[in-house]
């Protein structure tokens, strides 16, 4: 997404239409359109005679070769491709790449903060029809997932969760006396905030679905929210419709229980289970 960005801006600065980047490989506007939209791979030959069309130096077109082969490199979890559906892996690559995520989960404890039981729990409800092999594979991609949790450069994680998320049950209760330690540990994290979101507390604003806010590190890659349904998920990305979510984390963060009761909550609810 971020070179795609910086070929267009390149373009732009050069004076070069859709149409005549096309002729300069032999391709249609449209190829080159989505180029710029990250909506295809960087293909090196056609990435090499656009910056050369231009007028980019020898140095910086081998500098941007050099990244648009590392971006085309598969992420880990390409391994996963058996069970990753499409319109998902991109979310594992913008969590992977993110500086700061924020999230509001209405149903069930969100997929970095989850122990293998209950996630292996929630995945034999969400693929019924799935064999043991099958669904341990996808647990394997949920937990590894987490890893970016322990790296030195890991992402702030502020995550609202709804009453209801401690309370459904998953897997039973020794499954979720377990799930509730593994987000008391999370708390102890200096880069992770968790708050609850109380019956109590009444309607709130993001009471819609569950959505989650990426922020990164890099000018050219806007702020991006995802939202999940049945069949799919849509990635938002334009900031009028950006700034409405982070306005509604905003306005929620301050209707929950402030992050120092978390820990007490917690303890509360797993005395109850």
């Amino acid at each position: 997404m971020v070179l795609g960005k910086r070929l267009r801006q390149l373009r732009e600065q050069a004076g070069v239409s859709f149409d005549d980047a096309a002729r300069a490989i032999e391709v249609t506007a449209l190829t080159v359109r989505r180029m710029e939209k990250a909506e295809v791979g960087l293909r090196i030959p056609y990435v090499k005679e656009l910056l050369r069309t231009y007028g980019v130096s020898d140095t910086e077109i081998d500098d941007f070769l050099s990244l648009a082969r590392e971006a085309n490199r598969p992420g880990w979890w390409h391994k996963f491709r058996d069970v990753l559906p499409d319109w998902f892996s991109a979310y594992v690559s913008l969590e992977s790449e993110a500086q700061v995520i924020r999230l509001y989960e209405p149903q069930y404890v969100p997929g970095l903060l989850q122990t293998h039981d209950y996630a292996a729990a929630l995945l034999r409800v969400g693929f019924p029809n799935a064999g043991p092999e099958d669904v341990e594979r996808r647990v394997a991609l949920r937990l590894r997932r987490q890893d970016l949790l322990v790296k030195p450069e890991a992402p702030a994680i502020w995550a609202i969760l709804d009453e209801t998320v401690l309370r459904r049950p998953v897997g039973g209760a020794e499954v979720m006396r377990a799930q509730i330690d593994r987000l008391v540990e999370a708390t102890e994290r200096p880069r992770i905030r968790i708050q609850i979101m109380r019956f109590a507390a009444g309607p709130h604003p993001g009471a819609y679905g569950p959505f989650h806010y990426f922020r990164f590190g890099f000018s050219e890659l806007p702020d991006i929210v995802y939202t999940e349904g049945l069949a799919g998920a849509q990635y938002v990305d334009q900031p009028a419709e950006v700034v409405t979510y982070l306005e509604v984390l905003d306005r929620m963060s301050v209707q929950a229980e402030p992050v120092a009761r978390t820990r007490d909550i917690l303890a509360a609810l797993r005395k109850e289970l």
